[in-house]
């Protein structure tokens, strides 16, 4: 028996080529990517709901747009710190481990914020739940990485960015029904309890690396992940791998597209709400149609893109994301122009908007430069720029919107130069 045992670990600790791993491997990779994507379908209940309550919150709490963008920014920047955190913390302690915590602790924020009487009352804990929150990504990109090489990662993460548009319909779809049959509060107590579930199913499905379930490493055998993944032990210790990211031009240049980008994506999520409901005159059941059909083309666009960029792009993923910048930037040209009374042109605009913005794969590109040794790091860093852009626009774009006399138009023109802008620095990255 002890002699099986030996031998088991002994060929899981050999690395072979991928097209020769058994195939109980197969399985098991399907299994992890499966069970995030079941897990992951829940985590925006508790990190982006207070978007399609927001309208309800406002006027309950008699919050002006610059605390709203406060309130934003909290959460968006709680993130970001939690991404920067998160990533390379799990790659020391557990990647499984690490997700499971930041799910119960989100639904725990959630609650906190719930009770919330003022601005400050609320955005505490609400940034507190974006931190935790960011705990449930990287670790799992990381995870994702280290069963799925560079060769199929784009069909995995387009997989998983189906999934996330499918968590952002859900959540705007339940959070908007609760909230209207029971009050916002209640958005922040019960949706967020599927948050902790899960979490907890996940530890126990998945595994952090195929040796912990007696399988073989792959080889990596594509050249711009397989460099990163040949750094030596020594560089890895202590804060190594940020030295490492941060230090190549490729990845900053990812970093800052990511950031552009979510100027765009968190933006429109943010304040379309608002715009369809305050400058169109739409009553909040409107809003929420037109609106919820912007996270159906999240979730319509990423698989097409994964596929194309593996299967007939060779793995290359810059032409998607340029594709994703120039179609974005016109459809944001289009809603700044279009009249938001229009409910059919603002649902079809949504959708344009959505699948726009679903088929880059800038994300995918984090984990490529990063390899499989630091990938929670490398896509906590990549989704930290993300979120610094992200809070940065709320709070830029309350102050534009309550000094300046509500100038709409002006906001979505600057989403639409900052994707122009992200289309120059894409141009850059080879990958």
């Amino acid at each position: 028996m002890a002699a099986a045992q030996q031998s088991d670990a002994a060929r899981a600790a050999t690395p072979v080529a991928y097209d020769d791993l058994p195939p109980r491997y197969h399985r098991w990779k399907w299994q992890i990517l499966i069970s995030f994507c079941a897990f992951y379908l829940f985590v925006y209940t508790g990190r982006f709901n207070f978007w399609p309550t927001s309208p309800l919150i406002k006027d309950d709490l008699l919050l002006t747009n610059i605390e709203i963008g406060v309130i934003n920014a909290m959460l968006l920047w709680g993130f970001m710190l939690g991404d920067l955190v998160h990533g390379r913390m799990s790659e020391a302690y557990g990647l499984r481990l690490w997700v499971t915590l930041g799910a119960v602790l989100t639904t725990v924020f959630n609650w906190g914020a719930s009770f919330g009487t003022s601005a400050l009352t609320f955005a505490i804990p609400w940034g507190l739940a974006g931190f935790v929150n960011a705990a449930c990504w990287s670790p799992a990109i990381s995870m994702i990485s280290q069963w799925w090489p560079r060769r199929e990662r784009g069909i995995a993460m387009g997989i998983l960015g189906t999934v996330t548009g499918g968590a952002m319909l859900l959540m705007w779809w339940l959070s908007s029904w609760v909230a209207a049959e029971w009050g916002w509060r209640a958005a922040f107590r019960y949706p967020p309890l599927m948050i902790a579930a899960l979490g907890i199913a996940f530890y126990f499905l998945t595994r952090d690396r195929p040796r912990d379930a007696d399988l073989p490493e792959y080889i990596e055998e594509d050249a711009i992940s397989a460099e990163p993944e040949s750094v030596s032990e020594e560089e890895l210790k202590g804060f190594g791998p940020y030295k490492l990211l941060l230090t190549n031009s490729r990845f900053q240049l990812a970093c800052h597209v990511k950031g552009l980008e979510n100027v765009a994506r968190y933006g429109l999520t943010t304040w379309v709400p608002l715009y369809y409901f305050e400058a169109g005159g739409l009553d909040i059941t409107q809003t929420v149609l037109i609106t919820f059909l912007l996270p159906l083309g999240y979730l319509i666009a990423p698989p097409a893109a994964g596929f194309i960029s593996d299967k007939l792009l060779g793995s290359r993923r810059r032409p998607l994301v340029l594709s994703s910048c120039f179609l974005s930037a016109a459809a944001l040209v289009v809603i700044a122009i279009a009249p938001p009374s229009n409910a059919w042109l603002g649902a079809a605009l949504m959708l344009w908007g959505g699948i726009s913005m679903g088929v880059s794969l800038i994300s995918t590109i984090s984990v490529d430069l990063s390899g499989r040794k630091m990938a929670g790091t490398g896509a906590g860093v990549l989704d930290a720029h993300g979120y610094l852009y992200a809070g940065a626009q709320a709070l830029i774009f309350s102050v534009l919107l309550d000094m300046a006399g509500s100038p709409w138009p002006i906001v979505f023109l600057v989403m639409a130069a900052t994707r122009l802008i992200s289309a120059a620095m894409i141009s850059r990255v080879r990958v």
